[in-house]
């Protein structure tokens, strides 16, 4: 069978040109270092939550970040202790990431293309991160689905993305693009963001149970960073698959109510 391929050819060529600054905590992609750090303490909670154990211990777990840049999740998760797969539709996020984890005495591997073609038949992962990558794809439910067909039985799925709602337009087009300017113009693509309602839509059709959804907010100004209850902008939803032997843990069975439109 042809792998299928969703994420769109500019996008790729765009993020190869970013590659080398990816490190650069200064540099334009210090909004995603400031996110990471949020974010990195709920995906260890979630992780510590899903498979009964401490926060932050990771071994024996396998882990895949699909859309992993040049690696600022993977490196922190291998640090903990899990076996990490990288993968990046950029050959030169890939390389950034390769180089940066050797220098870091970390062994991750990073593999070049989308999930369909570099995740093997019957390659099965812990959890499943897509992380500020769904909305650089053409067809959500395709990359979605490849992706969860990948993940082991009681594993999780954590996916984080932007909202498509005129604030989110404002925020991270407008404000963090035009007049901040602390993404590069043409990051985003309003038309290409996700609605939790899609999100969960694509996951619940490729067998996955749906969690818990969180907020979050950025401060252009500030850089700073914070964890909210609308869903308007940016936001983070968690997917349990279902396994025999896990029960569903209770973050997954009872879900907060949020707001979603804005």
């Amino acid at each position: 069978m042809t792998p299928t391929r969703t994420i769109r050819s500019d996008e790729v060529a765009r993020f190869n040109r970013l590659a080398a600054t990816w490190w650069n905590r200064t540099g334009p992609m210090r909004p995603l270092h400031v996110v990471n750090t949020l974010r990195l303490g709920y995906v260890l909670e979630q992780i510590a939550e899903r498979f009964g154990r401490p926060v932050g211990e990771l071994q024996g777990l396998r882990i895949a970040d699909v859309g992993c840049g040049a690696g600022l999740m993977c490196e922190p998760l291998a640090a903990c202790g899990a076996q990490v797969v990288g993968v990046d539709a950029a050959a030169n996020n890939i390389a950034a990431a390769r180089l940066h984890s050797k220098a870091a005495g970390l062994h991750i591997d990073y593999r070049i293309g989308e999930p369909d073609a570099v995740l093997q038949d019957g390659e099965a992962f812990d959890v499943l991160l897509l992380l500020e990558v769904v909305e650089h794809v053409d067809d959500v439910a395709t990359f979605v689905r490849d992706a969860a067909a990948h993940l082991a039985p009681g594993g999780l799925l954590l996916a984080s993305t932007i909202n498509r709602t005129l604030r989110s337009y404002l925020a991270a087009i407008v404000g963090a693009e035009r007049v901040f300017r602390v993404l590069p113009r043409g990051t985003h693509h309003w038309a290409q963001f996700v609605r939790p309602e899609e999100l969960e839509q694509a996951a619940t059709a490729s067998g996955l149970n749906p969690g818990e959804r969180r907020g979050m907010a950025y401060l252009p100004a500030l850089h700073r960073a914070w964890w909210t209850r609308s869903l308007s902008v940016n936001y983070i939803a968690s997917f349990g698959k279902p396994g025999a032997d896990l029960a569903e843990p209770e973050s997954l069975l009872n879900r907060p109510t949020v707001t979603s439109s804005g």
